[in-house]
Order: structure tokens, then C-alpha cells, then sequence
């Protein structure tokens, strides 16, 4: 797979096959009233692994392998505040041997263009040994439908 362009200001939320809704929270906020920085890593970060959890290819309690998140990235575009609600949209860009690279979108309740976006890798590792390993093959099973169709 080829890496596709960076997301940007204009994209549109159908650019993503895989989305997860949150909703913020009052202690997201800062003193300038709104969603501190920080948490929107938490927001892409919780999206895909509740993703990955959900889809039974993620055991973050016993699994013998696990993935770690060894790079990340965040552009702002707008601001979002609580009470709003958030939906992220990801897709992945390059499945690597022992590695996945997501790109991710923040969509600020219903607005058509993303409030920020993001990025980040997954490296998957024995849990034990903490040694990188191969991507299972039960999770790029559930990750073919989120692979970005310019990525192949």
C-alpha cells in the first residue's frame, strides 16, 4: 500500500469507511472554554482501539499480543467544547508487517468538515517480551474494510 495525502481542512466525513461518536466531557474543557489539546489523542486513540476492541481482535486485559501506539499527530482546525459530541473517522493507510498507520478526522456534532485530524501507528508486540511481532491476521481481517481504497 501507498500512503495517501495528509486529511486537511476540507475533508469530508466520507472519506473515512469507520467512524465512533463521543461525547465530550466538562473536564475536557480548559480555562479557555474549550477541549484542551490532549484530549483529542485520548478521542483518536480510544476510536480505534474501542474499534479493534469491540470487533473481538483486541484484548487489552489478557491478550498475548497488543498494540502500542508509537507515533501521533494532531492538526486543529475549529474548536470543539463541551457538551458537543464528537464522531472520528479513520481509515488506514499502510498495514506494515508488524505495524498499522491510521489517519483519523474529528467532526465536531454534525458539521460536515473536521475540527482537527490526526494521525498515529500502531506497532503490535508480545505482550511478554515486549518485542514487535506480526500484525495477527484475524486483525487485518477487520481492518481490509477500513483501508482508504487510494491506499491499496
Amino acid at each position: 500500500m501507498t500512503q495517501q495525502a495528509t486529511v486537511g481542512r476540507d475533508t469530508p466525513r466520507s472519506a473515512f469507511p469507520c467512524f465512533v461518536t463521543l461525547a465530550t466531557r466538562w473536564m475536557d474543557n480548559d480555562i479557555y472554554g474549550h477541549v484542551n489539546n490532549v484530549h483529542y489523542y485520548s478521542y483518536f486513540d480510544t476510536a480505534v482501539n474501542g474499534f479493534l476492541v469491540e470487533k473481538g481482535v483486541l484484548d487489552i486485559h489478557h491478550g498475548e499480543i497488543v498494540a502500542f501506539v508509537v507515533e501521533t499527530g494532531c492538526t486543529y482546525f475549529g474548536p470543539v467544547a463541551f457538551p458537543d459530541t464528537v464522531s472520528i473517522g479513520f481509515r488506514v493507510i499502510k498495514i506494515g508487517n508488524s505495524s498499522v498507520r491510521y489517519q483519523l478526522a474529528l467532526y465536531r456534532n454534525e458539521d460536515p468538515l473536521p475540527a482537527a485530524a490526526g494521525h498515529f501507528t500502531h506497532v503490535y508486540v508480545e505482550r511478554a517480551s515486549g518485542r514487535p511481532c506480526l500484525v495477527p491476521d484475524a486483525v487485518r481481517e477487520v481492518l481490509a474494510g477500513a483501508v482508504a481504497p487510494e491506499a491499496l
